[in-house]
């Protein structure tokens, strides 16, 4: 006999439906799975007979083959082991073949019967919804984060035999809950910390208003990765959709809590990190870091460390906000818009200017490591000096601003771009287009004409004037105002050409 479950498989960060066909019939006891099956997908075979048995049911003595169709489409993981463990049940009449169509299954089993919870709930719940399947199956601490998709209803089992009365009528769980966001964690890396550095703070607060690459450069112990680590702290609160995005990922790689995200995801990669590791990649796709940080920060220090390859790989993501990864003659997309913060030092021995002992062709070498391209795709760039001795010892009970007021006019010109945008697929000013920043940054002919010397001079490509255009209008909106003046303008060129004045001047 044949029954038909409905499972998802996971690809990339997206679900695929997949329809778990087992065919029971007289022959020699065999366990047969076909459809591109992993060696994880495999082994289900033995799980399978196991929770059966293991559970109190019978496991038939006969010919076994089940197939997860398309068979074209490769599947990994253990998540398909309850549909098949349903499936056999079904096509040997020990649950009824009665709804379910309805529904979908996923889950992991033990050796006893029990479910284990799976990466990817909340994927499998999208996938569900736009199937227009009415019920999802998960496991019991998979229910509140897969609950976190509207539109399917969600029950949580914990074991086969509840699954099985499930489908008879006997017992039915309530539906699951969405869990309550995390509250937001107390007493975090603060600015007030932070003594001196007036222009990288500032650049700090204009890159989150508005989502923009940040780069620091300095000799060490002038409070580069210092700075960095208090981003998170002045950044907004991710919008519903972004939790949503940023939940998923989390999800799929096994990092997720089961609640909704609450805060921006902060990736800091060791300089070592391969380009895959980066970018994805492997022999089964799976996330790199620039997925990890999506709607979130990625930390690059020292970033002249980082191998060429891997900073290449940077180039397109940060233009397009997503990555296409080729294994296996399969493409998979895996989402990437975040910001960059990276920090590096001046020179290759990192001594201060008096006592640099790097010659001309070791400066330039360094500074090579750093292509054009690559920078022309950072926003702000700017020099850290250090501080004076008298000013980290002097006026030690006066703390700096904190990050709960930079963090507020950063939220407040957040909300000035969200209302201009009107919810479209934009959400900061970063992430504007030439026919946006053609619409929303109109500048007066006079205007214009402050950038003309350093288009003419080769210091601003046709990539970093629409980039300072967008620079300019997240400094107006810091300041809540809805036309771009000459001095926005004038700041954001001094960031932009500040890169190139301050590797030339190292």
């Amino acid at each position: 006999m044949l029954a038909t479950v409905a499972t998802f498989a996971i690809e990339g960060v997206e679900s695929r439906e997949v329809a778990v066909e087992v065919d029971v019939r007289p022959g020699l006891p065999v366990f047969t799975v076909v459809g591109l099956p992993d060696a994880a997908v495999r082994e289900a075979r033995e799980r399978v007979r196991s929770a059966l048995q293991n559970s109190g049911f019978d496991f038939p003595q006969q010919r076994i083959t089940a197939n997860l169709a398309p068979a074209d489409v490769r599947k990994a993981g253990p998540s398909f082991d309850l549909a098949l463990a349903i499936g056999v049940l079904a096509a040997n009449r020990q649950v009824p073949h009665e709804g379910l169509g309805a529904l979908a299954l996923c889950g992991e089993l033990s050796l006893g019967g029990s479910l284990r919870p799976v990466p990817g709930a909340v994927v499998i719940a999208e996938g569900a919804c736009r199937a227009g399947l009415q019920r999802l199956i998960v496991p019991s601490e998979n229910a509140a984060e897969a609950a976190l998709i509207e539109g399917v209803d969600v029950l949580g089992v914990s074991s086969l035999r509840q699954m099985v009365e499930l489908l008879g009528g006997s017992w039915s769980p309530p539906p699951a809950r969405p869990a309550a966001p995390p509250p937001p964690k107390p007493g975090g890396p603060d600015l007030a910390d932070v003594r001196g550095q007036d222009d990288a703070r500032r650049a700090l607060e204009i890159a989150a208003a508005g989502g923009h690459n940040v780069l620091m450069i300095g000799p060490p112990g002038v409070g580069k990765t210092m700075l960095a680590r208090r981003l998170p702290g002045i950044l907004p609160p991710p919008t519903y959709r972004e939790a949503v995005e940023i939940t998923r990922v989390q999800s799929v790689v096994g990092l997720g809590s089961g609640r909704l995200a609450a805060e921006r995801p902060f990736r800091a990669p060791h300089h070592t990190i391969s380009a895959p590791g980066l970018i994805g990649g492997g022999s089964v796709p799976r996330p790199g870091e620039i997925t990890l940080a999506h709607n979130g920060v990625l930390f690059l220090d020292e970033l002249a460390e980082f191998s060429r390859a891997a900073l290449e790989a940077l180039r397109q993501p940060l233009e397009a906000g997503h990555v296409h990864i080729m294994r296996g003659q399969r493409s998979i997309r895996f989402p990437a818009r975040f910001m960059v913060v990276a920090a590096c030092n001046a020179c290759p021995c990192a001594r201060l200017p008096g006592d640099c002992t790097c010659n001309e062709a070791e400066r330039a070498r360094y500074h090579r490591r750093l292509s054009g391209p690559l920078l022309d795709r950072i926003d702000l760039i700017c020099t850290l000096d250090a501080v004076p001795a008298l000013g980290l010892v002097a006026d030690v009970t006066q703390a700096a601003e904190p990050s709960s007021a930079v963090r507020d006019r950063v939220v407040a010109a957040r909300r000035l771009q969200v209302e201009r945008f009107q919810g479209g697929p934009i959400t900061c000013n970063a992430a504007m287009n030439a026919r946006s920043v053609r619409r929303h940054v109109a500048l007066a002919p006079e205007l214009r004409s402050l950038m003309e010397p350093a288009i003419l001079a080769g210091s601003l490509t046709a990539r970093g004037h629409d980039r300072t255009l967008r620079l300019a209008r997240t400094i107006a909106d810091l300041e809540g105002v809805e036309r771009v003046s000459a001095r926005h303008v004038e700041e954001a060129l001094s960031y932009r050409l500040g890169a190139r004045a301050a590797l030339a001047a190292a």
